[in-house]
């Protein structure tokens, strides 16, 4: 069957990425970021959203572009993942766009080495590598992300 599904596209640099519509939760404007000892090293830190503690992740160290200071116009795209939410920062967030199946290349033809990445949609005006917020994290940063905010974070009861 060759359903839509529906992407929500934003931008590091020039390159537009996209997570599936259905795994975010909101989108605000970049907010102070709490540093978070002992993270790993893909964590920025944390940001309280309405008394939930979400994990910023650094997707530009993922995809090895160049680090830059975080804009007052950037933007954290709040998704969730079976384990966690998580804030994702984004240089700007476009458009949602709808998809059907069939146009999504399965990124293991492609791009067998990027695990965190589930497909391409090839487009007109170029690529959008589509995110598995499932696979973002390895195992082992998992982990550490799970330790690190255990030992820092104490929730008031």
């Amino acid at each position: 069957m060759n359903q839509p599904k529906h992407l929500l596209v934003f931008n590091l640099d020039e390159q537009r990425y996209a997570l599936l519509l259905s795994n975010v939760e909101r989108i605000v404007r970049v907010v102070e970021i709490t540093s978070l000892p002992k993270a790993p090293e893909i964590v920025f830190g944390v940001i309280n959203v309405r008394g939930e503690i979400i994990p910023v992740v650094n997707i530009r160290k993922r995809f090895r572009l160049p680090e830059r200071e975080i804009a007052l116009s950037d933007h954290l795209i709040i998704a969730k993942t079976s384990r966690r939410a998580v804030a994702l920062l984004a240089d700007r967030v476009g458009q949602v766009l709808e998809v059907l199946e069939n146009k999504i290349i399965s990124a293991k033809k492609i791009l067998p080495a990027m695990d965190y990445v589930e497909g391409v949609v090839k487009l007109e005006d170029g690529l959008i590598l589509i995110h598995d917020l499932e696979k973002f994290l390895s195992l082992e940063e998992e982990r550490a992300l799970e330790r690190a905010m255990k030992g820092n974070i104490k929730k008031d009861k």
